[in-house]
């Protein structure tokens, strides 16, 4: 058996959408890097979903708009699947995890794991997320934050996470 981890996570083309906190000693003044400027309407940003084994990371998928049960299911097809072939995993020999919003424990997605006799691992409702993908999330956000400049749109983002 081989536990599979998946999520979704937004990526913003100019940092953070919340609050960046800075440790300074007292009297030292920001630098340029430790600066963000602000853009009207956010700047853009990407949803994004993947999965990851013990083999690697699977093909990401970009979430149009707010994903919904039927292109959850989308995603499945086009992007798990063919995942798990590359790798050489079959579907059986998986044990799924992913978390409890309402799109992944919807009828139809329900019936796409019975279908494909892939195990769902049981999540807890409001349990601490322990998801092992939230790092690749992390380490992602880090090897973008590295470039110089912030991309010019949003095509230009996709392409770097692409590449990251």
């Amino acid at each position: 058996m081989c536990f599979i981890w998946s999520d979704e996570t937004k990526i913003n083309r100019i940092r953070s959408d919340g609050k960046v906190y800075v440790r300074k000693k007292k009297g030292d003044s920001l630098t340029d890097r430790e600066v963000n400027g602000t853009v009207n309407f956010g700047g853009g940003s990407l949803m994004v979903w993947d999965c990851m084994g013990w083999n690697g990371v699977g093909m990401l998928a970009e979430v149009e708009g707010k994903m919904n049960a039927e292109q959850y299911e989308d995603i499945l097809n086009d992007h798990l699947l063919p995942s798990l072939a590359e790798s050489g995993i079959d579907e059986e020999d998986i044990i799924f995890q992913q978390d409890n919003d309402p799109k992944h424990t919807s009828r139809r997605a329900r019936e796409w794991f019975e279908e494909h006799n892939i195990n769902v691992l049981d999540w807890l409702a409001q349990s601490p997320d322990v998801n092992f993908i939230e790092h690749l999330w992390g380490t992602l956000n880090k090897k973008l934050q590295a470039y110089e400049n912030t991309p010019k749109g949003v095509w230009e983002l996709w392409e770097r996470v692409a590449v990251e």
